[in-house]
This record gives structure tokens, sequence and C-alpha cells, in this order.
């Protein structure tokens, strides 16, 4: 399926009922494979997503030096942890345009000895590290920048994480902090870390810190007592354990097939193994939906959708999962009223500056769309005009606008092989629509 460029969809005429299952998620794919890294023995993960994002960090692991063994059939990885070392004196570590991996590793290898350097495609070369590189210096990394003060590629000179007290404000990305509290364990001294003001896509750091927990190794949050803000982590001193673990199929891809029973009247889709009990943040993306007008049922192991036919724009602050901004912005062309998402700070240091492709691309399929700032305004066209999509590369892009195209004739979503950064399979996966 990756071999694909562009895909002119056809629009499902008759409604649907499917249950499916997506790929395990990316973000506690690369997350699980870091402390599966850093623990004691043998970890098992199944339901393992095999992807672009994923097979970085897989290669990445290989090149420090840790031994992991990869069953692709059966979507199950084996990593043999070393209890907090770095196995390799060095490595040169490419991350291609994944952010997980190159702040991930960025972190990880601050625990290791020698030169490590971590660099990515062009497009990484202009997403900001240099919140993350400043939290690690403060910890006692030594980290020089290559090319341009701020960016990658960078160097890390390692010889341990002296650890101690740091200080963490608002971020372009939650992954600085996720990277960074995944690796303190292992730091000579007790890491804290104070929080100053609301900390960006929370939720992820929140699923960061449930995965730690899984692993043996339990943060200390302290909120505020007035305002319940988190207002320091501490993480103490101990090792992983080795742990067998299945990863939750994706919420943010997830979101798309949800997302599609909405738009069109009389159809259902139920996700399996994603349920109230996610660690993942954006399964809330279904009561969004539930706000919109769409029947929306979350059980403990299922999330259901099914479109009413009375879709209404919302007014809403996406700041908590921000991925699902550009779903939310398709959604929008089929409801009635105006919508305004807000709090999209992020979206502007992604794959893309999505705020301003989603802008443009909207505007192709006749949308009246306005940025003010960092929140999109978006007014439904009276119909969907026929039009080529430009993804940017952006495998959000591709997924989201692909759902247009399964209500309006004449969409065709360009070099839509971008889905494999997360999902290789989801375009044939979409089209289980059609005969659900």
């Amino acid at each position: 399926m990756c071999g694909m460029s562009d895909i002119q969809l056809e629009p499902i005429t008759r409604p649907f009922d499917l249950t499916i299952t997506p790929p395990g998620s990316k973000s506690l794919t690369n997350r699980a494979l870091v402390l599966a890294a850093l623990g004691d023995g043998q970890s098992e993960l199944s339901n393992v997503l095999f992807a672009d994002d994923t097979l970085v960090m897989l290669e990445g692991l290989t090149r420090l030096g840790f031994h992991v063994e990869i069953d692709r059939p059966l979507s199950v990885v084996r990593v043999d942890g070393a209890g907090g070392e770095i196995p390799a004196a060095g490595a040169e570590l490419f991350c291609g345009n994944s952010g997980t991996t190159i702040r991930f590793l960025a972190a990880l290898t601050a625990l290791g000895r020698g030169r490590f350097n971590l660099d990515g495609i062009g497009r990484m070369r202009q997403r900001p590290i240099g919140q993350l590189v400043e939290l690690l210096r403060n910890l006692g990394a030594r980290i020089e920048y290559v090319l341009t003060e701020g960016f990658p590629p960078i160097d890390v000179m390692a010889d341990g994480l002296a650890g101690g007290l740091a200080r963490f404000g608002g971020a372009q990305s939650s992954q600085f902090l996720s990277g960074v509290l995944q690796v303190a364990p292992y730091a000579r001294h007790e890491v804290r870390v104070d929080l100053d003001g609301p900390q960006t896509s929370w939720p992820y750091v929140a699923m960061t810190m449930r995965l730690m927990d899984e692993f043996g190794v339990t943060p200390e949050l302290v909120r505020d007592a007035v305002t319940g803000e988190p207002r320091q982590i501490i993480i103490p001193r101990e090792h992983y354990r080795a742990t067998n673990y299945t990863i939750e199929p994706d919420a943010s891809n997830a979101a798309y097939f949800l997302a599609a029973a909405a738009i069109h009247p009389g159809s259902s889709v139920t996700i399996e193994h994603l349920g109230k009990h996610s660690l993942q943040g954006d399964v809330g993306f279904a009561d969004v939906l539930r706000r919109m007008g769409a029947d929306v049922r979350v059980d403990t192991d299922s999330i259901t959708a099914s479109g009413t036919g009375l879709l209404r724009g919302i007014d809403i602050d996406l700041s908590t999962m921000p991925d699902q901004a550009q779903t939310l912005a398709v959604v929008a062309l089929f409801a009635d009223g105006e919508t305004i998402i807000r709090g999209l700070h992020t979206l502007r240091l992604k794959e893309t500056d999505r705020i301003a492709a989603v802008a443009t691309e909207l505007g192709k399929l006749g949308a009246d769309v306005a940025v003010d700032g960092d929140d999109l305004i978006i007014h439904p066209p009276d119909r969907i005009r026929p039009a080529s999509i430009d993804t940017y590369d952006d495998h959000r892009m591709a997924m989201s606008f692909a759902l247009a195209g399964t209500k309006a004739a004449g969409v065709t979503i360009k070099d839509a092989e971008c889905v494999c950064k997360t999902y290789p399979t989801y375009f044939e996966d979409l089209n289980r629509l059609r005969s659900g």
C-alpha cells in the first residue's frame, strides 16, 4: 500500500455498519520501546505498530546496541533491556520525520557514554528542539547544535545524566517533557521537574506517566491545591521491570473512522479494544462528535459512533488533543453553522504548518475559512467542490481530508503514501466502509 501516490475517492452512497480495530498506537509503541530498552530483562510488546515512525525508533535502538527481536507477522517485538545503560559508545541516529523518535532518543542517549548524533529529513531540521535541549542541559547533559541553534541535528556528548531539580514551562511539544520523564529514573540524583503554567497536550504527558507505572516506576504528580493544575513531577530512582505489554489501537487514527460514521447519516462504526480506560487522550474526540450531534457510546473496551444527520458546528479548544484538529476541520464541512477550533499553537510545528495547510485545503473544497492567531474559523460550503488535496508530506492531512471524499465526488488525495508514517493500511481500511 505504501507505493501509492494519488488516490481519487468515490463517495459512499449507502449507510454502513463496521467494526474495526486500527493498528497499535504510535505514541504508545515508541514510548513502550524506550521503557523496554531501559528495563531489566526482556520485555515482549504485542500489537506493535510497524510504520515509518516506529521503524526509525526500532532502527535507532538497534544502532544504540540494544538487542531487538521483531516478529512482524504477529506484530510482536521483544527487547532485551540494559538496565538503564546504553550499550553503544556512540552512534549516528537518523530519525526521519519522527518527532517522538528524535526527542525520545535525545533524552535516552543522555544516559550513555560517548557521542551520539541525531538528525532527520529536511523538515525535521525545521522543527524546534531547543526546549528539550535546555531541559536536558539543566539536568546535567552536554548537548551541542551541529548547524542551527535550537534545531536538529544535535550531538549529545553523553556522560550519564546528573538529575536534580529543573523547571519546565509551557512547551512547543509535550514530547519534550515525556522524553525526559522516561529516562529520569536512571539519573544519578532524583529528578524533580517544576511545571510553570499550563502544559501543552497534557494528556500525552499523563499517558507517559501511566505507561511508566505499567513498567514498574511510578512518578509522583503534585497539583496546585487551589486550581488542581500540575505543578511538579517527582521521578523516583528506580528501575523499570521487564514487562509483557499489549499496545492499544491508535486512538488518533481510530478517530477518522468515528468521524466517518458521524458524517454519514444512518451509519455506524465500532472501534474495538479502545474504551473509557484508554491511556490515550484522543479517545476524547468521541465526546467532541457527541457534542456536534453524533450518537456516541463509550464502553469499557469499545467506542461506537453513529451518524444522526444532525451535525452542528462547535466552538472548542483542542489544545489537549491537537492531532484531532484536522479531523474536526473536515467534519465541520458537513455540520450546520460555524465551527471554531481553538488552542492550535502546536500545529505550526508539526510535519507541516497544519493551520495554514488546513485553511488552504478547506478553501479548495469551498469552505470559507479564517485564521485568527492560532484559531481556525470554518464556515461550511453549500456543496463540496471537487478538488485535489495537497498533503504536505503530512499523514494527518491525507487521512482527515480523505473523509471528505467519502461524502463528495471529485476529491483526490495527492501523495497519499504519506499515511505510511503511522498507518500504512489506512486507505484499505477506509475502503471497508463500502462493504461494512
